[in-house]
């Protein structure tokens, strides 16, 4: 006889929805770069990288593949060329992928488009290994098997001690300190939280009794210290794969101006505490999952052309004659690169995916939590989750009101201008509307 909730479950089961699993071991080899060449390449693996994801059938509808990597980032061409692989693999177009990293930072990156501007022998990530990695993660999607969905639950629970907004500001409204993922020596690192997005939010499959597979979204970076060159999904993947009653699938949030500095002095032993903290968000969404009204699936897509940051150390020639620096050429590379698609015209296309009452807001860079609060606004009587960390060509993206407050995030780490934040809220609008 099925129980309360199985029969919950069944009344809002969504009618010819189909969902399969799939992951693939992406760890990189020992000598490969990390972090796009900014830290010691990996000299051990302190435990394995994953990608991880699902492919949803809905019926009459294109599959849709929703895929989280365990990488630093996947940006311009070969964010592309990821899309147009499991695309295949599913059957599917690559508009209907999302393709998003969780930003670890003892992790590789791709950007072939930037690797071509280089001189030979110096990589930003091993090339070879990314495109064997793309192979192995396609044919995971392809080999998917898929089972029929009985339901749909979604919820939240907050984060208790992980996540504090890095930027500080004095009283001339300036960035006077930056807390960022680790800190110490400074009475700054007390500072109060700030801005945050307190929620973790989760949405779960449910194949008859059994939650099948469960996607969750928060907004942190995820490390917990990084570059000695010990590969490692670090504490949110650790997290993630505590999850042993379900196929956990995790996204970072908005997290380009969030990180768990307040929390969090960089020791070693911290990992495993972050980790807990976050198991315990992770499980307590799950526990407050509720069965969702459900009458379609909804696939919105929105291409945008993001405005670039303009002035001194900004044009082409500027970038171009960086790359004649050995200090500066891995970042100059990727700028260069960015600037260049996107003069030529290239787009990036924001999407969601609308599950009844729950919304998924699949954002490109180091979006500032802001992004990821304003969505969560357009819908506030239901639950709106962000994915960030998708095309990683722009890297950091702020709000028009930060540019002028200074900081790190905003410095030439940023490839967007202010007005950046009118494109990215009335995309957001569209999708949710």
């Amino acid at each position: 006889m099925l129980s309360r909730r199985s029969l919950l479950q069944l009344a809002v089961a969504p009618r010819g929805l189909r969902l399969a699993t799939f992951s693939a071991d992406v760890t990189p080899p020992l000598g490969a770069a990390l972090c796009y060449g900014l830290v010691p390449a990996a000299s051990s693996i302190a435990d394995p990288l994953s990608a991880r994801g699902v492919v949803l059938w809905p019926a009459g509808q294109l599959p849709i593949v929703l895929c989280a990597v365990d990488w630093l980032g996947i940006g311009n061409h070969s964010r592309d060329r990821w899309r147009a692989a499991l695309a295949k693999a599913a059957g599917t177009s690559p508009d209907r992928v999302a393709l998003h990293t969780v930003h670890q930072h003892d992790a590789p990156g791709d950007d072939s488009t930037a690797q071509a501007l280089l001189p030979l022998g110096v990589s930003l990530g091993p090339d070879a290994f990314a495109l064997q990695t793309v192979a192995k993660v396609a044919r995971a999607v392809r080999l998917a098997q898929p089972v029929a969905v009985t339901g749909v639950t979604a919820g939240a629970a907050a984060v208790v001690d992980v996540a504090s907004n890095r930027r500080i500001l004095g009283g001339d409204g300036k960035v006077q300190f930056g807390r960022m993922t680790a800190c110490r020596n400074s009475p700054q690192c007390q500072a109060p939280v700030g801005a945050i997005d307190p929620l973790l939010r989760s949405i779960s499959f449910w194949a008859g009794p059994r939650r099948y597979a469960t996607l969750s979204y928060y907004a942190t970076h995820p490390m917990s210290y990084y570059g000695q060159g010990a590969v490692s999904a670090d504490f949110v993947g650790h997290a993630r794969n505590q999850q042993t009653d379900t196929f956990q699938v995790h996204f970072t949030g908005a997290a380009g101006n969030i990180g768990a500095g307040k929390f969090n002095d960089g020791a070693v032993a911290m990992r495993p505490v972050l980790a807990e903290r976050m198991a315990a968000a992770m499980a307590g969404a799950k526990a407050a999952e509720k069965p969702i009204p459900f009458t379609d699936v909804r696939w919105i897509s929105v291409p945008v052309a993001l405005p670039l940051r303009t002035g001194a150390g900004f044009t082409e020639a500027d970038l171009t004659a960086e790359l004649a620096d050995p200090k500066q050429r891995l970042n100059q590379a990727r700028y260069l690169a960015y600037y260049r698609l996107t003069e030529a015209g290239r787009r990036i296309d924001l999407t969601a995916l609308r599950l009844g009452s729950f919304s998924i807001v699949h954002m490109p860079g180091e979006l500032f939590v802001e992004y990821q609060l304003a969505a969560a606004a357009e819908r506030p009587s239901e639950l709106v989750a962000t994915a960030a960390y998708g095309d990683y060509g722009p890297m950091y993206i702020g709000t028009r009101r930060s540019y002028d407050e200074g900081g790190y995030e905003t410095s030439a780490v940023s490839r967007v201008a202010p007005d950046v934040e009118d494109v990215l809220r009335n995309a957001t609008r569209q999708l949710l509307a």
